[in-house]
């Protein structure tokens, strides 16, 4: 529902726009074209600089405000498949008119305050004569009312994997030279209000990095990666950053947001980035279905047949296994097809099997035994060959794909994700991206985008001590506040830090068998890898509540927890809660409180950390919504309980 508030022909200078519970406002100075940011009264963001640089234009301070019109949307939408069932879609908007200073150029600048977040964006219409906007950089900052303690990614560069530990820094130590992708998550100091700065609905342009603003002043600045220049070897351009086509209905710039929240799990818990996205491509999402899968790479393809490997025999025995423990799929990684491989192989052939595999007897075997089927490809071999590809997946009746090492965030490749995804859809194709740029949003316009990398996950453990119990806890209140993560959890050979050695065959992980299970309610995605070696989950604890537990949830509340110290997640599936907690390397107990319950009896059965890092204690006990329930966690532990 939308309701419009005001359309007047005199506008103030001051604007204001507060969200519907009266906590977060926006204030915007329509002369000098900034905006501040508030909570509760308390100013959270400085007045700071909006704006864009064009090619022979600019959007900026000296704009003259030539039109001001208020809304109010309550509304909600279904959620394909995630953390919740639904999501409210309702917050206030300032639609502020603005003429240029200088040349010609008529803008809009469009404000919303949500309850937890603000988030503003720049329109162009389309304009007589103009054919292209050019934007050469933007001039939007955030500029801090306090040096505040953060959390980041700095990653150095514009070529990344976007993975990354999200280190504590204090704002004054942000630098101009640093490129921290999205979310930058900061701490105010005024109780546990938290704050995150992201983007959402990008399309047409590029994803930003932040980085230090330049000065003596506290904050960061948007930096747009320079276009990807495919005629000159892969280097970038450094002259323009964006080049938007005008005709038909002008261009928007992606939502530039601000979450908010009394405490860190207030941002795990939000949808606002997927919110403030395009509504869902997609009629009819009767055929995208949440998942755990088997996996063949983390565990080295370590079945039991003679010669494992990139086989048929090999996929067979996954396939089995998948079976067994009652998982939906398997996912056959690199090396399957003609010309496989993490380079952009121009004699690859991404619609046939290699000579050791016989795809149409894998996937009629894989059919037979009621397992689904997902193919990683290399995104520039699949490019070559994109729609003959997705039609011949659908044909062998695949479900999904992985596409891997797109490494970039810039205009071509942003405008190379809406393809992939719209064609994947076409054929009913669920899409896993690695290689990839932050979520911002792309999940709710092609919900077949059910879960992506991005994330420092876990099979850094294959190489390095990276994937610390600290590192866990810290990702849920930073990488996972933008959207699902493929962390590909499932580690069984649980190990003490101290005991721990990097190896590729036969991983170990530097968490217990506590931290492994309560990944699977703790970490979002909705497409699950189960990633060990069939052998490692042979009798061992915690197998069973990996068969059971779900992947995409009807409520998900966060009922304790703190940056890099741990979580404690409550997920409902039906009638059905979980409760998922991790720690960081200092053992803990928790009382978790169960008023989140409705009324009547419940009977809890909780997995505790055991004897040692393998083992778990399983416990069963009688609850109700006024009693809590207690949680023992061994350093770099964690715990699980089902509630019925």
């Amino acid at each position: 529902m939308t309701t419009t508030l005001a359309a007047s022909g005199a506008w103030a200078d001051s604007i204001a726009v507060t969200s519907p519970d009266g906590r977060n406002v926006v204030s915007i100075d329509s002369e000098q074209l900034t905006y501040a940011v508030s909570r509760d009264g308390t100013t959270i963001i400085e007045a700071s600089p909006l704006g864009l640089k064009l090619d022979g234009a600019s959007i900026g301070a000296g704009a003259r405000l030539t039109g001001h019109a208020e809304s109010v949307v309550k509304d909600r939408y279904d959620i394909v498949v995630g953390k919740a069932r639904s999501a409210p879609d309702h917050y206030r908007q300032s639609d502020l008119a603005f003429a240029a200073a200088g040349k010609p150029l008529n803008f809009h600048l469009l404000v919303r305050a949500y309850d937890n977040g603000v988030a503003f964006r720049y329109t162009v219409p389309e304009q007589a004569g103009v054919d292209v906007i050019k934007v050469k950089s933007e001039l939007t900052q955030f500029n801090f009312a306090a040096d505040y303690d953060c959390w980041g990614a700095n990653m150095g560069r514009f070529d990344t994997s976007f993975e990354a530990e999200y280190d504590p820094t204090k704002a004054s130590r942000i630098r101009n030279f640093h490129n921290y992708m999205a979310p930058l998550v900061c701490k105010t100091g005024s109780g546990q209000t938290t704050f995150a700065i992201a983007e959402s609905d990008v399309k047409d342009y590029p994803g930003f990095f932040l980085s230090g603003r330049g000065d003596a002043g506290l904050g960061v600045m948007v930096t747009l990666p320079p276009r990807f220049d495919n005629d000159r070897d892969f280097r970038f351009r450094k002259s323009i950053s964006a080049s938007v086509p005008m005709k038909g209905q002008g261009f928007q710039t992606p939502w530039r947001v601000v979450m908010l929240g009394d405490a860190p799990g207030d941002l795990t818990a939000s949808s606002l980035i997927p919110t403030l996205a395009a509504p869902s491509r997609i009629k009819d999402t009767s055929w995208i279905k949440p998942s755990k899968t088997s996996w063949d790479w983390w565990n080295d393809w370590a079945v039991e047949v003679p010669n494992a490997g990139v086989n048929t025999a090999t996929y067979k025995a996954f396939i089995d296994f998948s079976k067994q423990m009652k998982l939906d799929d398997i996912l056959i990684d690199e090396g399957w097809s003609v010309g496989s491989d993490v380079e952009p192989n121009a004699q690859a052939d991404v619609t046939k099997g290699k000579p050791e595999m016989d795809m149409p007897a894998l996937l009629q075997y894989a059919k037979s035994q009621g397992v689904g089927v997902w193919l990683w490809l290399q995104w520039q071999q699949l490019d070559r060959q994109m729609d003959a590809a997705f039609a011949q997946y659908e044909a062998w009746g695949v479900k999904g794909v992985k596409v891997d090492f797109m490494n970039r965030n810039d205009q071509e490749m942003v405008d190379w994700y809406h393809k992939v995804l719209e064609k994947a859809a076409a054929h009913h194709l669920m899409v896993d991206l690695h290689g990839a740029y932050p979520p911002n949003g792309l999940n709710r316009t092609w919900p077949n985008y059910i879960t992506q990398e991005g994330v420092l996950g876990a099979e850094n453990n294959k190489w390095s001590a990276r994937i610390t119990a600290t590192h866990n806890v810290t990702l849920p209140f930073t990488r996972m506040i933008l959207g699902p993560m493929d962390y590909t959890p499932g580690g069984f050979r649980n190990v003490s830090p101290a005991s721990f050695k990097s190896r590729n065959h036969e991983p170990m992980v530097m968490t217990t068998r506590g931290q492994a299970v309560a990944m699977y309610v703790v970490y979002d995605s909705p497409f699950q890898m189960v990633s060990d070696a069939p052998a490692a989950y042979k009798n061992a604890d915690g197998a069973e509540f990996v068969q059971a537990v779900p992947t995409s949830w009807d409520e998900t509340r966060i009922l304790a927890g703190d940056i890099g110290q741990y979580i404690v997640s409550a997920r409902r599936k039906g009638d059905t809660w979980y409760i998922g907690a991790m720690t960081n390397e200092e053992g803990r107990t928790l009382t978790v409180p169960l008023s989140f319950l409705g009324k009547g009896a419940y009977t809890a059965r909780t997995l505790q950390d055991g004897a040692d890092a393998t083992r778990l204690v399983a416990g069963d006990s009688k609850v109700s919504a006024t009693q809590s329930l207690t949680l023992k966690l061994a350093p770099s532990g964690g715990a699980v309980a089902v509630i019925k």
